[in-house]
């Protein structure tokens, strides 16, 4: 499994997908789709795109990765997980044809994916790309739009060193006659998207440069036992179209980078209508401000508590983790601690020279193959003057720093999607 093992267990080849598909009968071509990918944001952005769907009235499919509990949060449908007796049919019918064609765990997913979809008769699937885009497993389909979030520095062992050996993998999605929205113009790469959407005649268009936002204040609610407290509950946004055409909403998902977001998931939903899906503003604000309720995300800068302030998010490559930092600088309070794991196949030195240097470390390793000891992280991070203790488990730094925390302070989980999974 690619998550718990790392580059060995990926399979960089569409043979397996297309073998199995036809063996399920090519559920893929059965239900309309919208293709999310990107490095960082495509989680978010499907998980909204699905919610404003779901409102309209459309019964809808939404396969992400990874899972942080239960692997069926992988496959839902408006907002409900697969049941598991489906996934323990699914697999005991089909062991024959995975002892055969021999899948990865990701490839045999995806099949499960697009299996319940077409049997469940969905009118239109969300589908975020699992890794790269040219040739993930996903990307088998033939979406109405598809969607790319942003260029950033994760995966490079199997993606490439540059953003433009990245940005061509992730071009991969862009398909002939088929409009591609791409959500953050950056000029290093942008050249890359426009040159592969003309050569396979896809209209193209750049959600950043597309709509332009005002955050009007925060949805907050008082709270709070030793002292009057403000906590946020949401963002109040104003958006504006080309035409000066102006919309209020609030999000629920309240990390500030989701603004980034909101513009690519308007732009989806714009190329939506134009293909015929009847989906109202009222739709999307009504979806918008409950995401997680209508769609069940969580670890995108996730509030677990208060007194102190529990916060966790899966943030883990560099772009991601200026993000979480930005969020965390909007935070008021006393003391920072920081829970901090991560995996041992990535360059972590970019992360760690970018976190403070006055928060308290609290080491520790995820508990899957390709956790990176925590000693080994303590050692490195002390490189860059970032000072805590050795935990033996993510269970046990997390509850030792919650111990230590007064009321007034922070505690933060992060480093890793799989140290978020270990503490939600």
């Amino acid at each position: 499994m690619f998550t718990r093992d790392g580059p060995s267990a990926f399979k960089k080849d569409l043979g397996n997908t297309l073998a199995l598909c036809s063996r399920l009968d090519s559920p893929q071509h059965k239900f309309k789709t919208v293709h999310v990918g990107g490095t960082n944001g495509k989680g978010s952005t499907s998980h909204m795109l699905a919610a404003v769907l779901q409102v309209a009235g459309f019964k809808t499919g939404l396969y992400t990765s990874p899972h942080l509990k239960d692997f069926r949060e992988r496959i839902r449908i408006n907002g409900t997980m697969i049941s598991e007796q489906f996934v323990i049919e699914f697999v005991a019918k089909h062991k024959a044809d995975f002892e055969e064609i021999k899948p990865s765990f990701f490839e045999m997913t995806v099949a499960m994916a697009f299996d319940a979809f077409a049997r469940e008769q969905v009118d239109i699937a969300i589908i975020e790309v699992g890794l790269g885009g040219r040739l993930d497993s996903t990307n088998v389909i033939s979406p109405l739009v598809s969607v790319i979030t942003n260029i950033g520095w994760d995966h490079m062992n199997m993606l490439g060193d540059t953003l433009q050996l990245i940005a061509g993998e992730k071009a991969g999605i862009i398909k002939p006659q088929t409009p591609v929205i791409i959500g953050e113009y950056q000029p290093e790469v942008s050249q890359i998207f426009i040159d592969k959407a003309k050569s396979v005649d896809a209209r193209i268009s750049f959600a950043s440069e597309e709509w332009s936002l005002e955050v009007k204040g925060e949805s907050l609610e008082e709270k709070g036992e030793r002292r009057k407290e403000k906590r946020l509950a949401g963002l109040a946004i104003t958006v504006k179209d080309s035409e000066l055409r102006t919309q209020d909403l609030r999000l629920d998902l309240t990390g500030t980078y989701q603004l980034k977001n909101v513009k690519t998931v308007l732009s989806a939903v714009a190329e939506l209508r134009r293909r015929g899906f009847a989906i109202s503003d009222e739709n999307v604000a009504v979806a918008l401000s409950q995401v997680s309720k209508l769609t069940g995300l969580r670890g995108r800068w996730d509030i677990l508590s208060h007194d102190p302030a529990v916060i966790c998010d899966t943030g883990h490559n560099p772009e991601g983790i200026t993000e979480v930092l930005q969020n965390i600088q909007g935070t008021t309070y006393d003391q920072l601690h920081f829970v901090i794991g991560m995996v041992n196949d990535k360059d972590i030195t970019k992360i760690l020279a970018m976190l403070p240097k006055d928060a308290i470390y609290y080491f520790c390793k995820p508990d899957i193959p390709r956790g990176l000891g925590a000693q080994n992280l303590k050692q490195q991070a002390g490189n860059f003057g970032l000072n805590g203790e050795v935990y033996t488990s993510v269970k046990l730094a997390f509850e030792n720093a919650k111990n230590a925390a007064g009321k007034a302070d922070l505690v933060f989980v992060g480093g890793s999607t799989f140290v978020v999974a270990e503490i939600i």
